[in-house]
């Protein structure tokens, strides 16, 4: 299994901090075979000498495990890439590169089940989806609102100013958004 070592956003940091960045930078380690713990990894497999690629590696793999410990770094695989980049379908996000170099590109279409229908008041339906993220339809055709139960296969697919077309049990889309 291909693993993949990235570093992780603490969305749960407060943003009131964002002024001690400057602080902290001046305290980070100054060389960047410090602060890039792949990079690291990389320049030891040009050492000759067996002891000290030896000593290299454990220098550098030391590194990534405290950092691990410490919760700066993560190292995921590609089914938890995959699983997060669902549970974030809906949402914009800014070019941070947190899942690769974009090769695969941003998600355009979203296969899922309904897992709880929430609410219904006239033709707005509100639902939630195995992922866990919750949407909205308006202007939704009661034949459409009836098909809306758990289990039901729902499809999502980007339209425009940040909605999405949603078909619920392979029914015609139904403009929608995503509100949690």
């Amino acid at each position: 299994m291909k693993l993949r070592l990235c570093r992780i956003l603490l969305v749960s940091a407060p943003l009131t901090m964002l002024p001690l960045t400057s602080t902290l930078a001046q305290e980070q380690p100054s060389t960047a075979a410090e602060t890039n713990y792949l990079e690291s990894l990389k320049a030891c497999q040009n050492i000759t000498s067996d002891a000290e690629r030896l000593e290299c590696y454990d220098e550098a793999v030391g590194r990534v495990v405290t950092a691990s410990d410490e919760g700066e770094v993560r190292l995921v695989d590609r089914d938890d890439v995959e699983k997060t980049r669902r549970g974030l379908f809906g949402f914009t996000l800014p070019k941070l590169r947190l899942f690769g170099d974009g090769e695969e590109g941003e998600m355009d279409l979203l296969e899922s089940k309904v897992t709880r229908v929430i609410s219904v008041r006239g033709d707005t339906v509100v639902f939630e989806i195995e992922e866990g993220s919750v949407w909205r339809m308006t202007d939704a055709p009661a034949r459409v609102i009836r098909r809306l139960e758990v289990g039901a296969p729902v499809v999502f697919k980007k339209a425009a100013l940040g909605t999405y077309f949603i078909r619920v049990d392979g029914l015609t889309g139904i403009k929608g958004k995503r509100i949690e």
